[in-house]
């Protein structure tokens, strides 16, 4: 079951970014999905940014990320 909810939440997403904390998945999870602190927000990219929803499949496979509050 869980591997069915990964398989259909990361349809969109690469595996590649699913696979480990990086150093923006860390910067999202901080910030609990909040995009308007984001610093990718602030770049003024023009995509629209999924990494709210690998944060929630990298906890499913990984769990928490070690921070350094």
């Amino acid at each position: 079951m869980l591997n069915t909810a990964i398989a259909l939440e990361s349809n969109e997403i690469s595996n590649s970014i699913t696979k480990n904390w990086t150093t923006q998945a860390i910067e999202c999870y901080k910030l609990n999905g909040n995009c308007t602190e984001c610093s990718i927000r602030k770049a003024h990219y023009s995509f629209d940014c999924h990494m709210p929803r690998v944060v929630e499949i990298l906890k499913l496979i990984n769990g928490e990320p070690k921070t350094e509050d």
